[in-house]
C-alpha cells in the first residue's frame, strides 16, 4: 500500500540542536484579524475541586494557559496545599508567565530544600531586575545535581561577570570542563565570558576548541567565532568560516546579517555582553539539549527563562514554538512564531511554521493564502512552494501541486541528495493525477539520490504492483523496504500484496495479517486480507474482513467494489492480478 501522508516524512523545522540553531528558510505573517492564535480556552468555575480537575486535565493536554488559570484559581481555595503550589508554578512557567511565577518560586524555595526549578527562577528574577546581589544569594543555596549541577557554574558565572570579575568568571565554569558531554558548552561560555572581559586571544583559543569538540559546525560557535574574527578586523577568516557553516546547512539563512556586516564593514555587539544575555544563551542551550532528551516539557520552561532575559532571542523563540509545536499546541506555536520580528532573518522560517500549523489547524485556505504569499514576496525561495505543494497534494489538489513542486524544482538548481523528497512529493502528484510516466520519472530520480529510502521503494514498488508490471523488482524493492520499516503496516501491505499478485497466497494472508494487525483501522489493508482470505479458501474470514473494511470508511469509489465482493465473492484465481 502507499500509504501515509508525505506529512510524516516531509523534511520539517525540528527543534534546535545543542549550541545550534533553526536554519530552514521563513519569515511572521500578518494574520486575519484575530490570528490562528486564537483558542478556546477552559472557563474557571466556582468549585474549588472542580477547577482543580479541569486544570489537570488541560496540563495534561499541554494547554498551559487554561491549567495556569485554573490551578491558580484552585490555590485560592487552597493555599497551603504545596503540591498544588507546585503544580501551579510550573503551568505558569509552561506558559510563559514567568513575572508573576517569582512570588511562587519564592514560597517554595523557602519551604524545600531542593526546588531546582523554583530557585533557577529566583536567580533568572534577579538578573533580570538588575539585582546581582540577590542573584548571588540564590546561587548559594542552589542544588549541585542534574541538570541544576552543571546550569549552577554558568550562571554563577555570568553574575561574577556582571561584577566585573571576569577571571573568575572563566574559574566558575572549570566544573564543566570535567562533566563528559560538556566541554562545548564550556568552551562556548569561557568564549564568550573572555570576550566581554577583554581577552580576545583567550576567547579565540576557546572558541576553536569549542567547534573541535563537536561532532559539527555549531550555529552558536560559529556566530561567536565569526563576530570575534569581525571584531579583530579579520573579514577574510570571518568570511571563510561563515561560507562553511553554509555550504554544510545550505538553506540556511541565520547568517545572513552577517554577510551584510562583512559587506559594509560594520562591527558587530558581543554574542552575550551581559549577565542577562549570558544566562539568555545557557539556558537556550540547555533546553535544546533537553528536547534532544524527550525532556519537553522541562526544555519549554528553560526556553521560556531564556526568552524573559533576553525578549528578542529568536533563536529561542523557535525553539519554544517548535516545542508547542510538537506538543500539538499549534495554535500556541503559532502565537510564538508571530514574535520572531520581521528584523530577523528567522522571520521567513516562522511564516513557513505558521502555515504548517495553520494545516494542522485544518485551515488550510489561510496556509494555501499565506503560502501563496511567501511566494510572491520572494520568488526565489523554493520552500514556500514545496509547503504549498505538499498542502495542496493533502487536499487532493492534484494539478494545483504539481505545478508549486514543478515551480520549486525550477529553483533548485543542480539536484542534490537532499532534494529527493521533493521529487518523491510530485512523484506522488504526478501518479494521483494519472501522469504515471513521469511520475515513475521521479520516483526513480528519486531513487537514484537515495536509493535506500524505504517510503520511495515501497510507492514505486506497490505501484507497479498495482499496475501488474515488473513484479519481481517490485517484490525486491517492497522487501528491502519491509527490512529497514519491519513495523511500518503501509509497507508490509505492500509486501503483502505484491505476493497476492505474484500467486502466493498463503505467503500474501501471512504478511497481510500482520499488516492489519499495525494498522488495524486501514481500510485497504483490511480489504486486501479479505482477497488473500478468499484465494487461500477462507470465504467466510474474507467476507468478515471485507465488511469490516467497508466500516472503515474508505474512499467512495472503493465502496462499489467491496459490496460487489461481499455478495459474489472473487473470481477463479487466474484472475488475482485484476483483484480490487
Amino acid at each position: 500500500m502507499r500509504g501515509r501522508s508525505l506529512k510524516t516524512i516531509t523534511l520539517t523545522l525540528s527543534a534546535c540542536a545543542l549550541l545550534g540553531a533553526c536554519t530552514p528558510e521563513g519569515d511572521p505573517p500578518v494574520l486575519n484579524s484575530t490570528g490562528a492564535a486564537q483558542v478556546d480556552k477552559m472557563d474557571v468555575g466556582d468549585s474549588g475541586a472542580g477547577n482543580y480537575l479541569a486544570g489537570r486535565h488541560a496540563q495534561k493536554e499541554r494547554d498551559f494557559s487554561s491549567a495556569s488559570r485554573l490551578l491558580e484559581k484552585a490555590l485560592q481555595d487552597s493555599p497551603e496545599d504545596t503540591r498544588l503550589l507546585r503544580r501551579t508554578f510550573l503551568t505558569k512557567l509552561a506558559d510563559g508567565d514567568i513575572a508573576s511565577s517569582a512570588e511562587m518560586a519564592q514560597k517554595i524555595a523557602a519551604t524545600e530544600k531542593s526546588a531546582p526549578i523554583a530557585k533557577l527562577v529566583l536567580v533568572v528574577e534577579a538578573i533580570k531586575q538588575g539585582d546581582l546581589t540577590a542573584a548571588d544569594a540564590a546561587l548559594k543555596t542552589f542544588p549541585n545535581r542534574g541538570f541544576s549541577g552543571f546550569m549552577k557554574p554558568l550562571l554563577q558565572a555570568w553574575v561574577l561577570v556582571g561584577q566585573g570579575r571576569g577571571e573568575d568568571a572563566k574559574t566558575a565554569l572549570e566544573p564543566l570542563k570535567k562533566q563528559s558531554g560538556l566541554r562545548v558548552l564550556y568552551e562556548l561560555h569561557a568564549a564568550l565570558i573572555s570576550d566581554v572581559a577583554g581577552l580576545p586571544k583567550v576567547a579565540e583559543g576557546h572558541y576553536k576548541s569549542a567547534g573541535e569538540n563537536a561532532t559539527r559546525a555549531t550555529l552558536r560557535v560559529v556566530q561567536g567565532l565569526g563576530r570575534h574574527l569581525e571584531r579583530l578586523g579579520e573579514a577574510d577568516k570571518a568570511r571563510a568560516l561563515y561560507a562553511a557553516y553554509i555550504k554544510e546547512n545550505p538553506d540556511s539563512v541565520v547568517l545572513t546579517p552577517a554577510m551584510k556586516r562583512l559587506a559594509s564593514g560594520e562591527k558587530p555587539a558581543f554574542l552575550a555582553a551581559n549577565p542577562a544575555e549570558g544566562v539568555s544563551e545557557a539556558l537556550f542551550n540547555i533546553a535544546s539539549t533537553m528536547t534532544r532528551q524527550n525532556s519537553a516539557q522541562l526544555a519549554l520552561i528553560y526556553g521560556r527563562l531564556s526568552i524573559y532575559l533576553k525578549p528578542d532571542f529568536d533563536l529561542a523563540q523557535m525553539l519554544v514554538a517548535g516545542i508547542l509545536e510538537s506538543m500539538n499546541r499549534n495554535a500556541d506555536a503559532i502565537e510564538t512564531y508571530q514574535s520572531v520580528k520581521q528584523t530577523s532573518p528567522l522571520h521567513w522560517a516562522a511564516r513557513l511554521r505558521i502555515a504548517g500549523n495553520l494545516e494542522a489547524l485544518e485551515r488550510d485556505d489561510e496556509a494555501i493564502e499565506l503560502l501563496r504569499v511567501l511566494t510572491k514576496e520572494d520568488p526565489t525561495r523554493p520552500g514556500p512552494l514545496v509547503s504549498l505543494g505538499d498542502l495542496l497534494r493533502s487536499d487532493k489538489r492534484f494539478e494545483e501541486s504539481i505545478d508549486a513542486y514543478d515551480r520549486a524544482v525550477s529553483l533548485l538548481g543542480d539536484i542534490e541528495k537532499r532534494h529527493w523528497t521533493i521529487l518523491y512529493s510530485r512523484g506522488i502528484s504526478l501518479e494521483r493525477a494519472r501522469q504515471w510516466r513521469r511520475a515513475e520519472l521521479d520516483f526513480e530520480r528519486a531513487l537514484e539520490l537515495n536509493p535506500e529510502q524505504p517510503y520511495v521503494l515501497n510507492y514505486l514498488g506497490y505501484s507497479w504492483v498495482d499496475q501488474g508490471i515488473n513484479l519481481d523488482r517490485a517484490r525486491k524493492m517492497i522487501e528491502r523496504a519491509v527490512e529497514l520499516r519491519p513495523n511500518d503496516g503501509y509497507i508490509v501491505d505492500s509486501l503483502g500484496w505484491v505476493l497476492y499478485r505474484l500467486g502466493d497466497f498463503k505467503g500474501a494472508v501471512e504478511q497481510l495479517e500482520r499488516a492489519v494487525e499495525l494498522r488495524s483501522q486501514d481500510p485497504t489493508i483490511n480489504d486486501h486480507l479479505g482477497d488473500a482470505y478468499w484465494r487461500a479458501g477462507r470465504q467466510n474470514e474474507a467476507r468478515f474482513q471485507w465488511r469490516r473494511a467497508l466500516t472503515l470508511k474508505p474512499e467512495e469509489d472503493q465502496i462499489p467494489a467491496i459490496e460487489e465482493k461481499i455478495l459474489r465473492g472473487l473470481g477463479d484465481a487466474k484472475s488475482a492480478d485484476k483483484d480490487s
